[in-house]
């Protein structure tokens, strides 16, 4: 089955929390269901008020291709799906994001990313592409099995 790109796209965002990789994993069984190509794309961006000395010996865009492939490797080992395409993207990741579902069909995104308060249940990213994407949204959370349940218990209550 043929597929046209720009309308059947389908995109993942990834930042390497465990939301995002469950978010990739989760866009590949709909784009392997769908027969529609998936994207990989991470965001990167200079901090602001950067040290020119610090910017000179850093590359944000070389992290960001790290943590993409981490993120994938994480995702499915050493097989990804063959219709992935990976895409390092300057620039904030919610504008950006937004700016790509214009043409996409779907965008699939982690519930919480590595940044923001560790209590808000759906991350800024998120929220803000729900809100103001061109396409749909989809939002995936971690998955919760007993034993991570049991583990945060005990933790917990070792903190006692």
């Amino acid at each position: 089955m043929a597929t046209d790109r720009e309308h059947d796209l389908i995109i993942a965002a990834v930042d390497g929390s465990p939301s995002s990789i469950e978010a990739l994993r989760y866009a590949s069984r709909l784009a392997e269901a769908l027969h529609a190509p998936l994207d990989a794309v991470i965001t990167w961006s200079y901090p602001p008020y950067s040290d020119p000395a610090f910017v000179s010996a850093w590359s944000p865009k070389d992290d960001a291709t790290t943590i993409l492939d981490d993120a994938i490797r994480r995702a499915f080992g050493e097989n990804p799906p063959t219709q992935l395409g990976r895409r390092v993207l300057a620039g904030a990741a919610a504008p950006t994001l937004i700016d790509l579902s214009r043409s996409a069909a779907m965008l699939v995104l982690g519930s919480r990313g590595l940044g923001g308060f560790a209590g808000l249940l759906l991350g800024s990213v998120s929220a803000a592409c729900a809100e103001h994407a061109h396409c749909p949204v989809l939002v995936v959370h971690p998955r919760v099995t007993p034993a991570s349940v049991d583990a945060a218990n005990v933790q917990q209550s070792a903190q006692r």
